[in-house]
């Protein structure tokens, strides 16, 4: 039986309600700022939440939840990005102050920021599914695009889990010194609960590459 607690913080954690070159940006954008202190506090919460699936001790449940959290957050991931593409919003415009497009705008900081932190905590789980669905694969790679140019994530640690990320999922190079903080002995038992659920006769050399 699901841990009611630990699905109800994870799925909370994706932003499906939230609070509220830099050349067309003004020089201090105040509503920017403001954000910014939001998102810090937002961040604390998904970090809260993961800590909880993590210390969970069920790597079947944690692979029930995953599985239901990302088609969550890719779904508001995609949802967000036509708001802001039917806007014209770019990343580097002031801060939204339309509440429509504000909370387009937080929910793809704030879910791709998340989605950092899951994939570098459960890389296994999710190159299971992200490896696959290269709809998710684009759509990730816009989002990160987004955020690395709205300014939020720039010389901060949330920038460090971006660019992480970015390594773990092969979206960029890996750099010679790469190293995921996260992985654990506990990905070893983790490949086999998969291999169980996913032969590898069925994916071919679905393990061999995911060990890269």
């Amino acid at each position: 039986m699901w841990s009611v607690s630990a699905v109800t913080l994870v799925l909370a954690a994706v932003a499906l309600s939230s609070a509220d070159s830099d050349t067309q940006r003004p020089r201090h954008d105040s509503n920017l700022e403001i954000y910014k202190r939001l998102f810090e506090t937002k961040r604390k919460d998904q970090l809260n939440a993961l800590k909880n699936l993590v210390e969970l001790n069920d790597i079947n449940q944690q692979y029930k939840i995953i599985d239901i959290m990302l088609k969550g957050l890719f779904k508001v991931l995609e949802d967000s990005r036509q708001i802001l593409v039917a806007a014209n919003m770019q990343p580097d415009d002031p801060f939204p102050l339309d509440d429509k497009i504000k909370e387009a705008y937080s929910h793809v900081v704030e879910n791709t920021a998340f989605f950092g932190d899951v994939a570098l905590r459960f890389p296994r789980i999710v190159h299971h599914y992200y490896d696959r669905n290269s709809d998710w694969g684009g759509l990730l790679r816009w989002g990160l695009n987004f955020c690395n140019q709205t300014g939020v994530f720039t010389g901060g640690a949330h920038q460090h889990v971006l660019t992480l990320m970015s390594q773990e999922l092969g979206i960029t190079e890996k750099s010679p010194d790469f190293l995921n903080p996260y992985r654990t002995e506990r990905d070893d038992h983790m490949k086999a609960v998969l291999q169980k659920q996913c032969p590898e006769s069925e994916y071919g050399n679905f393990w061999n590459v995911i060990d890269e």
